[in-house]
This record gives C-alpha cells, sequence and structure tokens, in this order.
C-alpha cells in the first residue's frame, strides 16, 4: 500500500510510514515498490473508454472492467493512447479514473496515463496538484513534437520522478513522439532513481530492447508496447506487456502471457500464432479504432471514436470478424 494513497480500501497517511523503511531517493518504503513490482508483471490492459453519442460511456465501461479482470489480467492502465486521453478532457480524465477505482474496488493495480507530456513545468505542476488515492503508479511517454535529445528526455523524467509521489513506468514509443529513448539513456533513468519500476517500450527494436534488459537493476521491470512482440520480448527475459488485444480477448492473450513467463513456450507459441492476425488487423485503421470494432461485435462497447479518429469501415470490421470467428470468440 502506497502512503498517502488507497490501496485495496485501506488508507496509509503518508506520515505514519517510519523513516527507516523508506527508501534514500524517493520517500517510498521498499517493500511498497518491491511488492507492486510482482503486481505488474504479467498483463496489464490500455483500457479503451468507450463513447455513446459523443459522451463517455459509464455502463459500457464497467461492463468492459468487469470483462478484463474476469479474463485475467494483472493490472488495468487507464487513459493511455488506447483509452483516447487526447481528445477526452481533463474534466472527463477525472471522471474516468475515479469511476475506474469505483468499479476495481481495489482488486488490481491501476495505472493511470495521463502524465505523458512536452511541457515539463507543466507536467511537474500537474504532478504536483493530482489527487492520487485509488492509483498505484503512473505511465509516462517521453515528450512528443519537440523532440528532445536524450539529454533533455532524461532531465524530463527525472524532474517527474522528483515530483511524483508515486511509482513511474517510463514509456518509450518512437512512432508517437518522434524520438527514440535509447537503451542507454532507459538504463540511466533506471539506475539513477527508485522512482522508475518499469519501461513500456514500443520501439520495437529487440537489440535495444535486449540491452535493457542486460543492464537493467534488480526490480525493474521490462514490459512490451506491443500486443506482437510480446512473446519474444518475455522469451528474451522481459516481464510482461501493456495490451491492446486484452480488452478484447483477455483470456486467451494472458494464457499466452504466462505461459511464456513459466517458459512453457510450446504453449506460448501455439497461443500467440492462433492470435497473431488478428494483432495486425487491430491497427490497421489506429488505435483503438480496431479494438473498439472488436468489442462491438462482442457486445463490449460502441465502436464509436472521436475525432480526428474515425469509426473502422466496415471492410475491416469484416475481417476483425472472420480472425475472431477463427479464434473462437
Amino acid at each position: 500500500m502506497y502512503p498517502g494513497t488507497l490501496f485495496r480500501d485501506v488508507y496509509v497517511p503518508r506520515n505514519s510510514v517510519p523513516d527507516k523503511l523508506r527508501t534514500n531517493q524517493n520517500n517510498l518504503p521498499a517493500y511498497i515498490t518491491m511488492n507492486l513490482n510482482q503486481k505488474l508483471r504479467g498483463t496489464g490492459v490500455a483500457l479503451v473508454t468507450p463513447f455513446k453519442n459523443g459522451a463517455i460511456d459509464w455502463e459500457d465501461l464497467e461492463r468492459i472492467i468487469e470483462h478484463v479482470i474476469a479474463g485475467g489480467v494483472e493490472f488495468l492502465v487507464s487513459l493511455g493512447t488506447t483509452g483516447e486521453s487526447s481528445t477526452t478532457t481533463d474534466a472527463e480524465h477525472r471522471q474516468i479514473l475515479d469511476f475506474t477505482i469505483k468499479v476495481n474496488r481495489g482488486r488490481l493495480p491501476l495505472v493511470a496515463g495521463v502524465f505523458g507530456g512536452n511541457n515539463t513545468a507543466a507536467m511537474v505542476e500537474k504532478i504536483k496538484g493530482f489527487n492520487f488515492e485509488g492509483i498505484d503508479a503512473l505511465l509516462s511517454s517521453n515528450p512528443a513534437y519537440n523532440k528532445p535529445g536524450q539529454e533533455g528526455i532524461y532531465q524530463h523524467y527525472m524532474a517527474l520522478a522528483e515530483a511524483s509521489p508515486l511509482p513511474i513506468i517510463i514509456y518509450n514509443v518512437p512512432s508517437r513522439t518522434s524520438s527514440n529513448m535509447t537503451a542507454e539513456t532507459t538504463l540511466r533513468l533506471a539506475h539513477g532513481s527508485d522512482k522508475f519500476i518499469a519501461v513500456k517500450e514500443a520501439s520495437d527494436d529487440i537489440y535495444q530492447i535486449m540491452k535493457i534488459l542486460k543492464g537493467r537493476p534488480d526490480n525493474f521491470l521490462v514490459l512490451s508496447g506491443d500486443d506482437f512482440i510480446t512473446l519474444p520480448l518475455i522469451a528474451a527475459g522481459g516481464d510482461g506487456v501493456i495490451s491492446v488485444i486484452a480488452n478484447t480477448l483477455p483470456r486467451p492473450f494472458t494464457d499466452m502471457v504466462r505461459a511464456a513467463l513459466r517458459q512453457d513456450l510450446p504453449t506460448a507459441q501455439k497461443l500467440n500464432f492462433k492470435l497473431l492476425e488478428l494483432y495486425k488487423l487491430l491497427f490497421a485503421e489506429g488505435n483503438p479504432v480496431g479494438v473498439k470494432a472488436a468489442m462491438e461485435l462482442q457486445g463490449l462497447c460502441s465502436r464509436e471514436v472521436r475525432l480526428p479518429l474515425v469509426s473502422m469501415t466496415e471492410q475491416g470490421v469484416h475481417g476483425i470478424m472472420a480472425e475472431l470467428e477463427k479464434a473462437g470468440q
């Protein structure tokens, strides 16, 4: 449980933790970070935000949360790219997080994904003023558009670490930010502050990922940022994934991840191959366009997205339908 947060329905005031249990750098008890590291190993799901006629569909969001929890995911990630955080307002972010906390009821760790930005000072102020009760960690992508160099990326994250009361998952996603965080920078951060507990790696560069795995400190997790690369990443020594497909097929995907983590590669390969074409189709017209189309077919939510995204074409839907049928869904 995190001091100053609600964790599994128990609130622990920050000043109630003895000094001897705090880490030197982060003012967080070492046993807390270690416990969270264990809980974030496996499958996290980047939750979609369902809409109905332009508004958030709360009934569908509850259905989705219950669906993925029943499907065996290890943790929830709210308001990442898949949650359309860029086209939902700050007020909606707060409502979505509060609703997710309420529905989750402390059953799984919850990661908040609205802490990526390219204005470091503004992000620091946002973190300092944010109510983190019920949230276990932050997910923060490296700055987009202004394309800082490696030293700028490092200093940006260190500023966030100094401000944040919670652990941080670094998110490297060059396809969206137009800047790749190198293995050297990731390792510099991982060794520079215990506040960084994981990296979500979406560079799809296996050599870079293996360099991180080779040089990482103890209890620093390496998570896949793309479903299709999850199996090879775990086979190389990785710890899991923050997944999109787990919104629609949580059970078969989590079964694959667990098989890989216990080094049962024949089972993991068999399960992975069943999902292989679906990984591609879900992103054919953008994310979360594809996964919402699949979820509509399953009766979980509408395929509606907010502009500038548009709902999936009928041709795309038919392709996904065929793959869902092959997967027995």
